[in-house]
């Protein structure tokens, strides 16, 4: 391993790690606790390491021009106001929520968008902070989040390169005491993104712009294929956002895996980390009887 890891509770994120794999359950849930709880069991089930949730004060978050804006949604047409209130979970389901992941021993964080939101989910002293892409330029918010000593990861879509470069000059790579505690995740913010964009590349140009820090893919595609192939590339760590059904009610589930998917996603992704190897060349001993037959072999055939 050559790049520095970043330690999440008991796991370590870096360079010939296990990828670390996310489980997005974002707002999929639709405000239901059941919900949550079906998706972090499949989540557990499938093999993730942690499942993330989006954490909002919608009186910050919504523009208030946009407040009373009526919206047909599953609990009739209402003010998008209270539409994005019925959609937050309080201190009582994520306390409901904290207790069933330890319960499964599966780690949970959150992406928030404001920083009243860090003070909310640090109650809950969660292994890590996201910062989703749209919040990649909200400097105060990142050293918000950064200023609980917590291990940060970013995403980095819908941004410039002088964006990123400015949003890891805020928070910086390495805590205090010098152990890294920065992760970078690639990602294009269209949902669900054409594969055309999803420029998979830009995790080689995050890797040479910053070797000691792990990079990461958080996907937005349709399908499973880019991020295998995220994975065959480096990727320290995917995230991808998780759905009980694509057809569901909400914005994010047409971009989302079906936990069917995910089982499989999960289960590709180690099978293929497990066979890039080192890239030292060696014979293997399941390869010795077939070395010693099929050399004679064609050894006799040539006399």
């Amino acid at each position: 391993m050559t790049g520095a890891a970043v330690q999440i509770g008991n796991r370590a994120i870096g360079e010939g790690l296990p990828v670390y794999v996310i489980a997005e359950v974002g707002i999929n849930h639709n405000g239901s606790v059941e919900t949550a709880k079906r998706l972090i069991k499949g989540a557990k089930d499938a093999g993730a390491d942690a499942v993330k949730f989006q954490k909002r004060t919608p009186e910050l978050c919504v523009p208030k021009d946009q407040w009373n804006h009526e919206r047909d949604t599953p609990w009739g047409r209402i003010r998008y106001i209270e539409y994005r209130r019925h959609m937050e979970f309080g201190v009582e389901q994520y306390a409901e929520i904290d207790a069933y992941c330890r319960a499964l021993d599966i780690a949970w964080t959150a992406s928030c968008w404001d920083e009243p939101s860090v003070d909310f989910i640090e109650q809950f002293e969660p292994p890590f902070y996201k910062m989703a892409s749209a919040s990649l330029t909200d400097h105060a918010l990142l050293r918000k989040a950064r200023a609980t000593g917590r291990p940060l990861m970013i995403s980095t879509g819908m941004s410039t390169m002088e964006e990123i470069f400015a949003a890891v000059d805020t928070v910086g790579t390495h805590d205090a005491s010098g152990c890294p505690n920065l992760m970078i995740a690639h990602s294009t913010s269209t949902y669900p993104c054409q594969v055309e964009e999803l420029n998979l590349r830009m995790i080689h140009t995050l890797e040479k712009c910053y070797p000691e820090v792990p990079i990461g893919y958080s996907g937005h595609e349709t399908g499973l294929a880019p991020s295998l192939a995220a994975v065959a590339m480096g990727a320290t760590f995917i995230e991808r956002h998780v759905t009980l059904d694509r057809a569901m009610w909400g914005t994010d589930q047409a971009a989302s895996v079906e936990l069917v998917g995910f089982e499989r996603l999960v289960r590709d992704a180690r099978d293929i980390q497990r066979s890039l190897g080192d890239g030292v060349k060696r014979v293997y001993d399941s390869e010795l009887a077939p070395r010693q037959k099929l050399r004679r072999m064609r050894s006799a055939a040539q006399r």
